[in-house]
Parts: C-alpha cells; structure tokens; sequence
C-alpha cells in the first residue's frame, strides 16, 4: 500500500533538507531536537546517499546550477522537491521489506524519473505518526544540470533540457504514480491504486491541523478529568470535517439539488455554487470558497447528484401529501446572530418566493380582507378543536373495547384450566405447572369485577363494534387533518403578511 506524497519547497536554505533528514524534529514545530548538551540529536536510524552532485554536497551542487543557469533568484521560486515514498507497515513482516531494500528502490525511482538532478535519496524506519511504515525521502534540486533522454512520456522541453527546471504537474504526478506501482509490484510489495484518490482527501495543511488540534484538545480533557469534569468532545474535527459531516447529513435525505442547497444554507449557513462543472462550499463564518475536490469524491458534482437521484428513486411519492406554507425569515434577526452575506442573499430569495406563495394561497381562498382572514381562522380553530375531541373519545372507547376482548379472549381459553384445579389430585403441583394460565384467568375475572361485567359479551359484537368505531374516527380525523392544515397555512400567512408591512416601514423610515 505505498504512497506518493509530493512537497514543493521555496527555501533557498539548502543545507536545512539535509539536516532535516538527518537530525530529529519535532513534529509539530519542526524544530530540530537538542541534547542535554544543545546539539542536534541524530535520528536513531536512517540510510543516506547522493545523486548527481559531482565531488560537491547536496547544497553546493543546487547554489551552482542556479548560479550558472541564472535561476532561483527570486523568493518566491521553487527551490527543490520533495517526493516521499511510504511503503505498507505490513511489507516488513509479510514481503521481507527492510531499509536496504527500500533505499535501493528510492535510487533505481530516483536514477529513472529525476535524472540531471542534484539529489538526496534518505530512508527512515518509521514515519511520525509511529504506524512502523518505512518510507523514502527523494529531494531534487529544481534545475536539471545536463540533457537527458527524452522518454516518451515527457511531453515538453522542460523535461529533458538541461538548464530547465522541474515542474511537478498533474500529468508529472499520474506518471509517478503510475512508477511507484509497477516498482511495488515488481518488488512484490502490497499497493493501492494511486490513480482514482481517496474517498476523503485530507491535505498536509490538514493533516497536521487534526494533529495538534488533537494534542491540545487531549491535554484540556486531562485538566478537565483531573477535577472530575466530564470533557465534552474526545476528538478534535477541522473546519473540513465538520463540513464534511454537514453534507453528508443533507446529502442524506435530499431528493433534489435545490433542496439539497436550500437545507445546507437553512441548517447550516452553507452556500453551494457551481463552476466549470465543479462545486464549491462555503460554510459560515468564512469569506473563501472550499471545492468539492478538497473534501473527497464523495462531494463532487457528479457523486451528489447520483446520490440525490439514488434518494428520490428509494423515497416513496406520496401524491396526497401537502406541503406547509413556509414562514417569513427574520434577516436582521439571524445577521445578528452571525449569519453570513450568502445566508442574507439566500434568505432574500426565500422570502420573496414564500410572500408570493402566501398571496397565492390568498387569492385562492378568497381572503384578501383581513376580517375574512380573521373570521376564516376562527371558523378553522371551532371545527379543529370539535374534531379534536371526538377524534380523542373515539380512541378512548376503542382502546376500551380492544382490552375488553383481549380479557374476554384470555378467561375464555383458560376457564378450563381453572376448573381442573378443582379436581387436581395435587393442588400445589397442578398451580406450579399452569402458573401463567390461572394468572390470565384471575387477571381477567378481577378486570371484569372491577368493571361491573356480570355477563361476558360476544367477541363477534366486539369486532363489530371496534370497526364501526374505528370507521367513525377516520372520518372525523380527516376533518381534524383537513382543518389543522388550513389553519396552520392561514396562520403562516396571516404572520408573512405582518412581518412584510412590518419590514416595509421600517425601510421606509430609515429611508
């Protein structure tokens, strides 16, 4: 399962990437680690040679070639690059990996793709995180000092020229990856295909991030244990995670990308736009867009509306359902609270398209005047609370009469039992045996005392009765639904149209 991870530096410091490899940092800071006597500590194991550097060192070799070349004179151009390869922690024990070997293949990768580069090529035994990968360091100079040959899958000058300098581009890195493969095969060793990515794309930038924001939060949860507070939160998320986790819940239940964009701003203040094929997040709080490709396939165009499509198809359609008529938003209310300019521009449209669904219901329902619009409401709350409460007794009465033929049922089937126990040569023995059946049997004839029912009815008439019941409810919980849904649409509208007027004036004063 090896890896290819690529580093571009700026650093004009040539002699820092070899001490870096040599002396022990720490991994956080990066600073270089003292002894007790204030020198670098070398790292416990590491094999080291150099490429292409002539009887000079790794550092003289690149401050000629840019000298002679004329390059690398600016602080913003690319110093050297760094490729690491980490190989699976499983290769040692499974595959006979060692450093050796390792080392010899980060040469044979180095001699084959960076030829003409001054180079350093350093194998360590473990990376930092203690996983027991062995990994390589293969550090290039960026300028090629002499012409190479041109391989086919070099596509410009630059990358057989002598004087150029090296670019590491998405066709640079598909090639590379494609290397680091067939040298795992070959060397028989585990790997991944390095072409396709991962599910979740987490940057060096973030990888770090989680690190040190893990360390800090564990060191707060240990104050915390230590005066016998309970933490709150064990593992620490990045500004990406907890994006990641906000999608994926809208992501869920979302059938369409208008609503799939609508939710995310509602329930989390997260603007979606979409450019060149590509989509963008941008969550509360921040001023720059996050692409989907910084977040994992998952989150790209092309997987969220699969995913929306997959939602639809598996949600069944109900034809009668009717949906509520939304409410106003409170803009300056929630700006307050620390929304965000796309939140107000979002909001704007959503209010101006549920003003317009309240003057539609309106017209519709001919109430325009607002004592017919009162008067209506008032009907509506009579008819809900009548249907309410028939709706109510009827449950009640075919809850009664469901237990009372659940009673009925269980004396009838054990009245037998209890007749035996008369005549049981052995009492005891014979209540011990049937125990759950003369308990139903005395559970049952004290519900019936208790209850006043001297003759037992027919579970036939109880049937019937229940249906009829439950036939009487249907028809009067329609018209509680019936009502309720009007009501609540006529109290949202009644409440759009005041805090309309209501946003009006006050515009028109601050006019």
């Amino acid at each position: 399962m090896a890896t290819l991870k690529h580093i571009a530096s700026k650093n004009s410091d040539y002699t820092a990437i070899e001490a870096y490899l040599v002396y022990q940092h720490d991994a956080f800071t990066g600073k270089q680690l003292l002894d007790e006597h204030g020198k670098p500590k070398l790292r416990d194991s590491y094999l080291l040679d150099i490429l292409e550097c002539g009887e000079f060192s790794f550092a003289t070799a690149c401050l000629l070639a840019n000298r002679r070349y004329g390059k690398n004179t600016q602080h913003g151009d690319i110093k050297s690059h760094q490729y690491i390869i980490s190989f699976d922690p499983r290769d040692a024990a499974d595959n006979g990996l060692t450093m050796e070997k390792a080392q010899a293949l980060g040469l044979k990768f180095c001699e084959e793709n960076f030829p003409g580069h001054p180079a350093i090529v350093c194998t360590h035994p473990d990376g930092h995180n203690h996983s027991g990968n062995i990994h390589v360091h293969i550090v290039i100079g960026s300028i090629r000092t002499r012409e190479v040959e041109h391989k086919p899958y070099m596509q410009k000058p630059r990358d057989w020229c002598e004087g150029m300098k090296h670019s590491s581009t998405a066709q640079t890195m598909r090639h590379l990856r494609v290397e680091v493969m067939e040298l795992c095969e070959g060397a028989g060793l585990y790997q991944i295909d390095l072409l396709n990515g991962s599910k979740e794309r987490v940057s060096e930038a973030e990888y770090w991030a989680r690190r040190r924001g893990q360390l800090k939060l564990d060191r707060e949860n240990a104050a915390l244990t230590a005066t016998g507070q309970q933490p709150k939160q064990k593992k620490f998320e990045t500004v990406k995670d907890t994006l990641r986790k906000q999608i994926s819940s809208v992501l869920y239940r979302a059938v369409s990308f208008e609503e799939f964009s609508d939710r995310l701003m509602q329930q989390y203040g997260i603007a979606v736009k979409e450019s060149r094929g590509q989509l963008s997040f941008l969550p509360a709080g921040r001023t720059k867009f996050i692409r989907a490709k910084h977040l994992g396939d998952k989150f790209d165009k092309a997987e969220v509306l699969a995913a929306l499509t997959a939602n639809a198809a598996r949600k069944p359609k109900v034809q009668s359902k009717t949906t509520n008529l939304a409410k106003l938003i409170d803009i300056q209310a929630k700006l307050t609270e620390g929304k965000g300019i796309g939140y107000e521009r979002w909001a704007k449209k959503f209010n101006l398209k549920a003003m317009s669904q309240t003057l539609i219901l309106l017209q519709e329902k001919d109430l325009l005047n607002e004592d017919d619009l009162n008067q209506r409401i008032a009907e509506l709350e009579t008819k809900y609370h009548d249907s309410l409460a028939v709706v109510k007794d009827l449950e009640g009465r075919m809850k009664a009469n469901k237990e009372l033929r659940y009673q009925v049922a269980a004396y009838t089937s054990t009245k037998n039992i209890t007749q035996q126990l008369k005549t049981a040569k052995r009492p005891a023995a014979f209540e011990e045996q049937h125990r759950a059946e003369l308990t139903a049997y005395r559970v049952a004839a004290a519900y019936f005392k208790a209850n006043d029912i001297t003759k037992l009815p027919s579970p036939k008439k109880l049937e019937a009765e229940y249906e009829q019941l439950a036939s009487e409810k249907a028809k009067f919980y329609e018209q509680y639904k019936e009502a309720k849904e009007e009501l609540l649409k006529l109290k949202t509208a009644k409440q759009n149209v005041a805090s309309f007027f209501r946003e009006e004036e006050q515009t028109q004063q601050e006019r």
